[in-house]
């Protein structure tokens, strides 16, 4: 029922670029509402990392449409996400479009839930595409720790969720030496 929803675009951003569009799936309002149970059924973690934008499109209503999922991680672009003095990585990445950049701030991180002593993530974007995007962020998050009331936390993403995988991109196979990848609908 979802993939009927999708619409695609040749040659977008770029030419060899088939751009999938996600935007029709929040158009219905009772789709969007099981869209938004089913991803949020996906993750194992309360903590969830989610890239803008369309990322933050489907991460910020699982906060209220799981009981379970607690805490929003935001990935930005340069200059987005305002920080303290050691708060801010940045993590180089290599998209289908090229390199880039993007950040995260601990202080997301810690405002998370422990479990043992971990803060235990689940990575959930829109599009698994080649898998850079996830792979850098995700490295990155695993070498980490946060403190929480003086206790320190080691960072583990647990899992990874999409929505959409593109499967001839080979993005699942870059992933799954990481943790778990589970996707919603397959093109």
């Amino acid at each position: 029922m979802y993939k009927e929803k999708l619409k695609f675009y040749p040659n977008f951003p770029q030419k060899g670029v088939n751009f999938v569009d996600i935007i029709p799936l929040m158009q219905d309002k009772e789709l969007f509402r099981q869209l938004i149970c089913d991803l949020g059924a996906m993750c194992v973690s309360p903590n969830i990392a989610a890239p803008e934008a369309r990322g933050f499109l489907f991460g910020a209503p699982m906060l209220v449409g799981t009981d379970r999922i607690s805490n929003l991680i935001p990935l930005r672009k340069k200059g987005k996400l305002p920080f303290a003095e050691g708060d801010l990585i940045t993590v180089d990445i290599v998209k289908e479009y090229g390199k880039d950049q993007i950040f995260y701030r601990l202080s997301d991180i810690a405002a998370g839930v422990p479990e043992g002593d971990c803060i235990n993530i689940t990575f959930f974007d829109d599009v698994l595409a080649t898998g850079g995007t996830a792979r850098g962020i995700v490295e990155s998050m695993n070498r980490k720790t946060v403190t929480i009331d003086g206790k320190e936390y080691r960072v583990h993403v647990t899992d990874f969720v999409f929505l959409v995988e593109i499967d001839v991109l080979g993005g699942r196979e870059k992933l799954e030496g990481l943790a778990p990848v589970k996707s919603l609908i397959h093109i």
